[in-house]
């Protein structure tokens, strides 16, 4: 007899297939309605993306739950610790998305750069003669500090260096790399771009607030493609309104979708983009069906990649 899972949210056609092949796939509809299924029946994998929680609540009503699989890469939506503590396996998809999220780091870097949204209005504004205004600049050349260089932060140090960026980075743990590792101070005050790679813990929630923009360059690019609490969200706003920094590109907020008229969306010099930056159909197909694959795996008592099972001190390698 096969085993039951519960499905939080959607997950792609090939990914269901190979998941209802193995289990009895029991979907929740709404968030408490997981909590009704675990209820009714044994369930022995929880399958989540970005926005279903794993609470603690919801593990401990699981009866027979042997793994939680997470459809990406960051685990800030699973009670970690409680996992632990009932000895159920907690998977994701690591690396599966750091070329896409890489390519979008640089897109939105090369965009604030470059005031590409500015131009684009004004040419739908019939404004031709914002050309002459030499409102943007190159990348080529300028210092880029990467804070935490996990697989995202290192793809993109080398699409950096490819564009000609001197590129050093801040590290828990020193790298293997060509890349020069510097003080946490050192990075915020020599780099005139600062993308953040880093997962979201206890010891990285709000790293970047007011006293870090103070020592920020005030033409600093500050790009967050990681996540959104790791920013004083009341902090950079200030930072924004005293020209403190140059600008501000993100894929994530501290609260998603954000509110009408949040005051990050007033600023010319800020790109926000709806956390899509791995949501490329090819890289969401692939880290739903690594991660399902091995969920599959767990169930049938197979040996798994050690950098899938989760491991906190992996996690925390780069803060």
């Amino acid at each position: 007899m096969k085993p039951n899972s519960l499905l939080l949210e959607s997950i792609s056609e090939e990914a269901l297939k190979i998941l209802q092949e193995h289990t009895n796939v029991q979907v929740a509809t709404t968030p408490a309605s997981g909590m009704d299924i675990a209820t009714q029946m044994p369930i022995a994998a929880i399958v989540t993306r970005g926005a279903g929680v794993v609470n603690e609540a919801l593990i401990k009503h699981c009866k027979g739950l042997k793994v939680i699989a997470r459809c990406g890469v960051g685990l800030d939506n699973v009670d970690i610790t409680t996992a632990s503590a009932q000895s159920v396996k907690v998977i994701n998809a690591p690396g599966s998305n750091a070329d896409t999220v890489a390519e979008h780091t640089l897109a939105l870097m090369l965009s604030a750069q470059r005031q590409i949204s500015v131009y684009v209005q004004a040419v739908k504004n019939n404004n031709w003669a914002q050309r002459s205004q030499y409102g943007g600049d190159e990348i080529r050349g300028k210092t880029l500090g990467i804070l935490g260089l996990g697989n995202i932060g290192s793809k993109v140090a080398q699409l950096a260096t490819a564009f000609g960026m001197s590129v050093q980075y801040w590290n828990r743990s020193e790298k293997e790399t060509p890349y020069q590792k510097v003080d946490f101070d050192t990075l915020l005050a020599t780099s005139d771009i600062i993308s953040l790679h880093l997962p979201q813990v206890d010891a990285t929630r709000h790293l970047i607030n007011a006293s870090t923009f103070q020592k920020m360059k005030p033409t600093a690019l500050l790009i967050n493609t990681a996540r959104g609490a790791i920013i004083d969200e009341t902090a950079l706003v200030q930072a924004l309104q005293n020209q403190s920094i140059g600008g501000f590109a993100a894929d994530v907020l501290q609260k998603e979708p954000p509110i009408k008229n949040h005051p990050l969306l007033q600023f010319p010099n800020v790109l926000i983009t709806p956390h899509s930056a791995s949501l490329t159909a090819t890289t969401y197909n692939q880290m739903c069906v690594m991660t399902v694959q091995n969920l599959v795996h767990v169930l049938k008592g197979e040996a798994l990649d050690e950098r899938v099972v989760f491991n906190r001190a992996a996690l925390e390698g780069n803060v």
